[in-house]
């Protein structure tokens, strides 16, 4: 199940978005040796308030036991359940610019319950050399990778005029899943879910905040 079908079936979808760092948490604490954390210790870890977590948790049915907190691998296997990843999800990522390359090569993803089992590029010059050990194939592959390997979701890492492109082949080819790296709205049909990561905008974001973090003293420099 995905973190979206997790929504769907009654998990808030702000709790969902919650989800990866509560179990990104548990699984440092059990590797630790840790066997239970207390609602104020998770929630420090996982950088949100306790009131929060522990209502977040207890959409899932889990409310801890006083005075000894929630048991760690039960709640990781829950919230492992709960996002679907209890089996490996089949990954494809599209583009093999450096982006591409770098997502290609990320160790994270299978440790995560994804399996990168494809790299594609519709530039012929790139088709048949190796990335992160895969042979880079063609887009017209796509539909046998879904009838054959389960390809369940589509990682866009394309310039932003090939997204919308790589999209409707996505779609077209029965992935209903796409994680999306092109800075650009893309079009889908209903039914199909869309990830958007926009490096771009959270570095402006970013810049907002170190602005307005300089303004009182440049204010005050200027007073004096």
């Amino acid at each position: 199940m995905s973190t979206e079908a997790a929504s769907r079936r009654g998990v808030p979808d702000a709790t969902v978005a919650r989800l990866p760092g509560y179990l990104r948490a548990l699984t440092a604490l059990a590797d630790d040796g840790v066997v239970s954390v207390s609602s104020e210790e998770l929630s420090a870890l996982a950088g949100v308030g306790p009131a929060k977590l522990r209502k977040d948790l207890s959409h899932l049915g889990s409310y801890g036991v006083r005075g000894v907190g929630y048991d760690v691998t039960m709640l990781a296997a829950e919230i492992t359940e709960v996002l679907g990843l209890a089996r490996d999800w089949p990954v494809a990522i599209i583009g093999m610019g450096n982006l591409g390359r770098a997502l290609a090569a990320y160790r994270g993803f299978a440790t995560r319950g994804f399996k990168v089992v494809a790299v594609l590029d519709h530039d012929e010059r790139l088709v048949g050399l190796r990335a992160a050990g895969l042979v880079v194939q063609a887009m017209a592959d796509l539909p046998a990778l879904v009838r054959e390997q389960g390809l369940a979701i589509g990682v866009i890492a394309t310039p932003p005029e090939s997204a919308q492109d790589v999209a409707d082949q996505l779609v077209a080819a029965g992935v209903r899943s796409i994680l999306n790296f092109a800075p650009v709205v893309l079009s889908v049909p209903g039914g199909v879910d869309v990830r958007k990561v926009d490096l771009g905008t959270e570095l402006q974001i970013l810049a907002f905040l170190a602005q307005q973090r300089t303004v009182p003293t440049t204010r005050t420099a200027e007073v004096s």
